[in-house]
C-alpha cells in the first residue's frame, strides 16, 4: 500500500491509499487544497483541524449541489425519453398529396405566339 504526501491548506499530510489510486488520492487532495487556500485567503491561518473541517464542509456543499444538479438533469431526461417513446410508438404521419401546378406545352406556345402578335402590333401602331 503506497504512501503519498499531499499538501493542503500549505500543510503536508502522509496517506495510504491502494495501488493504482495515486492520482485520485491527488486529485481530491488538489479539490481540498484550493478550498483550505480559499479559506485561508479569507480568514488567515486557521488550526489544522478546523480548516480540515471548513474545507470538507465547502467541499460537501459543492458535491451536494451537484448532486441536486444531477437528480434534475435525470427527471428531465426521463421525460424527454418517455416524449421520445411515445413518438416512436405514434403511427407514423401520412404522406400528404402536395399539387404544383404545371402549365401544359401547348398553353406556353399558345402564350407565345399571343405575346410574339402583341409585339408585332405594337411595333405596327409605334410605327404609324
Amino acid at each position: 500500500m503506497p504512501q503519498v504526501e499531499i499538501t493542503i491548506g500549505g500543510r503536508i499530510f502522509e496517506v495510504a491509499c491502494q495501488d493504482g489510486e495515486e492520482h485520485f488520492l491527488y486529485s481530491a487532495a488538489g479539490m481540498l487544497d484550493v478550498e483550505a487556500q480559499t479559506l485561508s485567503a479569507q480568514i488567515g491561518r486557521l488550526p489544522e483541524s478546523r480548516m480540515l473541517l471548513m474545507a470538507g464542509l465547502m467541499l460537501a456543499d459543492k458535491t451536494a449541489e451537484l448532486e441536486d444538479k444531477v437528480k434534475s438533469l435525470e427527471g428531465e431526461a426521463a421525460e424527454l425519453r418517455a416524449a421520445i417513446e411515445t413518438l416512436k410508438s405514434q403511427p407514423a404521419p401520412s404522406a400528404q398529396r402536395i399539387e404544383v401546378p404545371v402549365i401544359p406545352p401547348a398553353v406556353r406556345e399558345a402564350l407565345a405566339e399571343i405575346a410574339a402578335r402583341a409585339e408585332a402590333l405594337a411595333e405596327r401602331v409605334e410605327g404609324q
